[in-house]
């Protein structure tokens, strides 16, 4: 099951995305865990890089897997602050890029990785084909 927490913020994502990325899950030929989505903003998520990934900088996504075998298990946090961000400099809606972290979250627990170009295409690839189904409704 999909839940859905926020940090020191407001309850602003919708929750119809639920049933969306429960879909990528099973399109992925997995099972449904416990999955925790921690919205934040980048204050709280820069911390949580420095801590625990010893990176020292802004990011939009942290995922921590605890996937056992086919069930996808795992806490995803989001700074909505930086998804605002990325939106405006990529020009594109906040909502579309919401969508696009968000489904890079599962994409990860779902074993797809980002550190190869080669990768990074791939995972880009995936997170196009659900945001256009999701778009389709």
């Amino acid at each position: 099951m999909i839940h859905f927490f926020y940090e020191n913020l407001p309850e602003t994502v919708d929750t119809d995305y639920k049933k969306w990325l429960e879909d990528i899950i099973l399109s992925e030929g997995k099972k449904i865990g416990e999955i925790n989505y921690i919205f934040c903003d980048d204050e709280y998520l820069l911390k949580i890089n420095q801590d625990h990934l010893q990176h020292d900088y802004y990011t939009d996504i942290i995922t921590f897997d605890s996937v056992k075998g086919k069930t996808i298990n795992g806490e995803i946090f989001v700074s909505l602050q930086r998804v605002s961000d990325n939106a405006s400099f990529l020009s594109k809606s906040f909502e579309e890029e919401q969508k696009r972290v968000l489904a890079h979250g599962i994409l990860h627990l779902c074993g797809y990785k980002d550190k190869s170009e080669e990768d990074e295409k791939e995972m880009r690839s995936k997170e196009d084909f659900y945001i256009a189904k999701h778009n389709k409704g």
